[in-house]
């Protein structure tokens, strides 16, 4: 595993940045469905966290299991690149990994998984009813797949890519596309900081801590 991140971790840096346009999906917003950025789950360590519990830093996040063949260690990879990239910019920055597999991926699981990539990933999980509320705020889609015959356990989960921003206030500011180069998605966080007004940050949580 390790080896398989260090792997993920150098295709990461060594991606060259393509055309904005090419990389960033925009949020399409409407009056029927826009994306709210809104959730309401709980830690690794049963918290209670919402997109309102981070006054004072951006939050980034993506959805995804920690059973993914590909694209979610591949997205984890990239959000630990766009921490390190940011430095001491970073401590103005919450990285959030959704799992849209609570029946598999326990507190325990998920404390590992995230662990493996940047100890500052808080992971986070919640009953089927608020995982589909939060997934519907973000417009993301999740559903069970599993072949004919296969033992119940025995299944994979198609799901949306990529990673959202959040600003300080905890509002929805954008959706980055999946395989969009971190170093590209450091740049653009660290513009917003640059013209950010930050205030002390009232709460903090830590992804393996009390």
């Amino acid at each position: 595993m390790k080896a398989l991140l260090l792997g993920l971790l150098t295709a990461c840096l060594a991606v060259p940045p393509l055309a904005a346009e090419a990389q960033v999906e925009e949020s399409v917003t409407t009056a029927k469905a826009p994306i709210t950025g809104r959730y309401l789950l709980m830690d690794a360590n049963g918290r209670a966290v919402s997109n309102e519990d981070f006054p004072g830093q951006f939050q980034l996040l993506t959805f995804g299991y920690t059973s993914c063949p590909d694209v979610c260690p591949t997205t984890l990879a990239e959000m630990a690149v766009v921490m390190s990239s940011l430095g001491k910019d970073a401590d103005h920055l919450q990285a959030l990994f959704v799992t849209v597999d609570p029946e598999r991926d326990t507190a325990t699981v998920l404390r590992a998984y995230v662990a493996l990539f940047d100890p500052r990933i808080i992971a986070l999980t919640g009953s089927s009813m608020l995982l589909q509320r939060a997934a519907d705020g973000f417009k993301v889609r999740y559903e069970k797949v599993q072949e004919p015959g296969a033992p119940p356990e025995h299944y994979a989960v198609d799901h949306s890519a990529g990673m959202f921003l959040l600003g300080p206030n905890g509002r929805y500011l954008r959706k980055f596309a999946y395989a969009v180069p971190p170093a590209e998605i450091a740049e653009w966080i660290r513009e917003l900081m640059a013209n950010t007004s930050f205030r002390p940050a009232s709460r903090r949580l830590s992804a393996i801590g009390e």
